[in-house]
């Protein structure tokens, strides 16, 4: 059974990736409830948190129901990672978790995120300095390497592990590479066979139907499956995944009234968290995935995307509900 520190999980936990505007405190619940071990929250600007930005400080909104939920930081300032360890302690998460694997430009291009693969000496020693900072566990999710050419994962991971880090999650691809292509393992597994790993490994990237993760825990032998976008407007993921580990066969998919239930409920937390503007704004990426496959659907979807008004969107859940009652999803 691995763990995290002292923190106990189960056979092959599953963990809700760290997304930009989408593991938010409702996303995160609904996943929580729907079978995920570990969650963690959106990546954090080291530089926001200290100048207190609004919006970097409310990202570090926490609850118990979460737990144990783990709060992710990116940055490559020595002093400014330090200085936000402090101010994330003081939001009692369960776990730190370093951002080394965000390949988007603008993170990139201040050598953080996945920007600091071109400069191991500084991953290493920024992780070393954060781990002695706190008595909370800190964890590492990074990528394969910068490119193709400059792939070191097993050493890398290793190093991590030396200076104190308690679990590492790896994203099967290279910064290069973006999301395309297929996400490769190999290396993911050559790093928990490596004879002085002792903490976990968790693998990221293409867990997206419950046979990939039998695949990743049977074949591949890693720890734990990180899971982002397969659970984005679908929260169930994480318990299809499970009875499928159990019994080998696929869970029905939800019917339309529990999609429209979740997502209702997910609206109104995110109303409740942010206020109706944001709520209703950042709650529209989830609502394809929530009613995919429907024939004929392109009028309601229209209607949840830009609608501006919090009563338009339910009525329109409403509606839908309604017209597709007994449509049977695949």
């Amino acid at each position: 059974m691995p763990k995290i520190g002292d923190i106990q999980l189960p056979e092959f936990p599953l963990l809700l990736a760290p997304m930009e505007d989408v593991s938010d405190p409702p996303f995160r619940a609904l996943c929580k409830e729907n079978g995920a071990d570990v969650v963690y929250t959106e990546f954090i600007s080291s530089e926001g948190l200290i100048r207190d930005a609004a919006k970097s400080v409310m990202k570090l909104d926490i609850y118990e129901k979460e737990r144990p939920v783990g709060i992710q930081i990116f940055g490559a300032e020595m002093d400014s990672m330090l200085e936000a360890v402090d101010i994330v302690e003081r939001s009692r998460p369960d776990i730190i978790d370093i951002n080394f694997g965000c390949p988007v430009k603008k993170v990139v291009s201040k050598n953080a995120g996945a920007g600091i693969l071109r400069d191991i000496p500084l991953m290493v020693k920024l992780t070393e300095a954060m781990v002695k900072r706190t008595n909370l566990p800190i964890t590492v999710k990074t990528r394969l390497g910068w490119d193709s050419d400059s792939i070191k994962i097993v050493e890398v991971a290793e190093r991590l592990q030396d200076v104190g880090i308690k679990a590492i999650s790896i994203h099967g691809r290279t910064r290069v590479q973006m999301y395309k292509g297929d996400a490769n393992w190999e290396p993911i597994a050559a790093v928990k066979n490596n004879p002085r790993m002792h903490i976990p490994v968790f693998g990221n990237g293409d867990v997206d139907t419950p046979e990939a993760a039998v695949k990743m825990r049977d074949d591949f032998g890693l720890d734990g499956a990180m899971i982002g976008r397969a659970s984005i407007g679908n929260p169930w993921f994480f318990n299809q995944v499970k009875h499928y580990f159990k019994t080998g066969e696929h869970l029905p998919p939800p019917n339309m009234a529990k999609r429209v239930e979740a997502a209702r409920r997910h609206l109104q937390m995110s109303i409740d968290w942010k206020g109706e503007k944001l709520g209703v704004f950042e709650t529209r990426r989830h609502y394809t995935n929530y009613f995919k496959g429907i024939p004929h659907f392109k009028e309601y979807r229209m209607k949840m995307v830009t609608s501006d008004e919090a009563a338009d969107v339910f009525a329109t859940f409403d509606e839908v509900l309604e017209k597709f009652a007994d449509y049977q999803f695949a």
